[in-house]
């Protein structure tokens, strides 16, 4: 009579997982693409760190939980001016994103671009699609103006006529009554949900203070960025975008 095996016995199914060699996991900073299988590079954003539009395009990467790669162009140098960035964005600004063949520059369309590449924040049909693009594009006539350009003068960035840096804070404060009286119709810009235009509009009274514009006397907007703060990935600009490149 054959003797009853009880010492531990591997399956031939076990055995032949022991001798297959472990899959290495994809990155998390380049997932797959979900049709071809392959790891795809990540959009690389050019900027700099005290770039409010620079800051919108990156708090739309963080928002969206995509991770992109970051150069730092430090504008004091005059790098904006040479060949090979003007080959980048051939305005001499940033930002600018390169994302595989397509490079890209001008904050409002890497907003628009991000939201159809990501399918988010760009609004869930035809109406909230077209009201987020109302206040993107009315950002960039009535809000970030006044607000930048006068950040740019308190910080020394230029030198302007005390009649001119007037008329740019008074610019500045008009945008945010208007601001002000639409957030308190609407949690965000164009509904209950956030956009490319909260994006956008956020992305300038980050920097507000820095102007010393006082945004405690509009309580509907410190509300509304404290929703925006409070959203996952959100980072503040300086923790977000550092004074050097990210691979």
């Amino acid at each position: 009579m054959a003797k009853k095996h009880t010492g531990p016995r591997k399956s031939v199914r076990a055995a032949r997982a022991a001798r297959k060699p472990l899959r290495k996991a994809p990155h998390k900073s380049a997932p797959p693409n979900a049709k071809t299988g392959k790891l795809e590079p990540r959009p690389t954003l050019h900027g700099a760190a005290f770039s409010g539009p620079t800051y919108k395009a990156a708090l739309m990467f963080a928002l969206c939980g995509k991770p992109f790669a970051y150069k730092h162009i430090d504008l004091r140098t005059g790098v904006q001016r040479s060949p090979e960035f003007l080959a980048i964005n051939r305005f001499g600004q940033v930002p600018a994103v390169i994302d595989g063949p397509l490079t890209l520059c001008q904050s409002a369309a890497i907003l628009e671009y991000l939201a159809e590449k990501y399918k988010k924040f760009g609004g869930k049909n035809a109406q909230q699609r077209a009201r987020a693009r109302e206040w993107l594009f009315w950002d960039a006539d009535r809000l970030s103006p006044g607000i930048f350009r006068t950040r740019a003068g308190v910080r020394g960035f230029f030198t302007f006529d005390p009649a001119v840096a007037t008329y740019l804070r008074e610019f500045g404060e008009n945008g945010l009554k208007v601001l002000e009286a639409q957030l308190g119709k609407s949690k965000f810009v164009a509904g209950v949900e956030p956009t490319i235009g909260d994006i956008a509009c956020y992305g300038v009274l980050a920097f507000a203070k820095e102007g010393k514009f006082d945004l405690a006397s509009y309580p509907n907007i410190t509300a509304w960025m404290s929703r925006i703060e409070s959203m996952k990935g959100f980072k503040p600009p300086y923790e977000l975008l550092p004074l050097h490149d990210i691979a």
